[in-house]
């Protein structure tokens, strides 16, 4: 079922956030109830040095639809150079919350004005073995979209204004495996590298708890590509 379908659902009980389209409404529903283990299975829970993070999972009405704003990670980051991400990063001391973080990394990252942004909910705050960040998941819906580009170029690559169609799409869904043995959800969104790991794990989740997910064959399974090399 397609975003827009969905929104013809009953929502449960209680107030609808001022400003949400209808089709968002589950997802907002859903942010109340859904638990760590659901979204992050395999490391659902932060151990008590990691760091706080938070991430913008930033939606919006584009011109074709639904779409959801990802960012292309700068080649030279140290960690997780060259992938698909939300906008997002380490809490500063002078945040409010996860949500001031977020809208304060997206803005800093790739320009978005804070103040167009709707925020209905957060997620439970998962374990980034890689980095040892504490990541909560911020829910935003965009009401004013337009094309961004990279403000830190020294972060953000490319910025993305991907379809959920498209992200929905079972040609586009496929399994990647890790050289180190993990396997898990990917799609395929036009860049260099797919969009996998983390981030690709929440977007599948999500989906399939909101009934928006399509059959896809997650036996088809692709090696990951080297990270993109920095330019000089």
């Amino acid at each position: 079922m397609s975003p827009e379908a969905s929104a013809g659902r009953a929502p449960a009980d209680g107030p609808t956030p001022s400003g949400l389209p209808d089709w968002l409404v589950p997802l907002a529903d859903l942010a109340g109830s859904v638990q760590a283990e659901q979204l992050a299975p395999r490391f659902p829970h932060p151990p008590p040095d990691a760091r706080p993070a938070a991430v913008l999972i930033c939606f919006a009405d584009g011109e074709h639809g639904p779409e959801l704003l990802l960012t292309e990670r700068a080649p030279t980051l140290r960690n997780h150079a060259g992938q698909i991400s939300f906008p997002g990063g380490a809490c500063d001391p002078d945040d409010a919350d996860a949500a001031a973080t977020a809208l304060r990394e997206a803005q800093e990252e790739v320009g978005l004005d804070p103040a167009q942004v709707t925020v209905f909910g957060t997620l439970p705050t998962l374990w980034l073995p890689p980095s040892n960040f504490a990541v909560t998941p911020v829910l935003g819906y965009w009401s004013a979209p337009r094309r961004l580009e990279p403000v830190s170029a020294a972060e953000v690559g490319h910025v993305i204004h991907h379809p959920l169609r498209l992200l929905v799409d079972p040609d586009n869904r496929f399994s990647v495996e890790h050289p180190s043995g993990w396997r898990g959800p990917a799609f395929e969104i036009g860049t260099e590298m797919p969009l996998w790991g983390f981030t690709a794990g929440i977007i599948s989740r999500l989906f399939e708890r909101l009934g928006w997910a399509e059959p896809w064959d997650d036996t088809v399974t692709r090696a990951l590509p080297e990270p993109p090399e920095a330019s000089s």
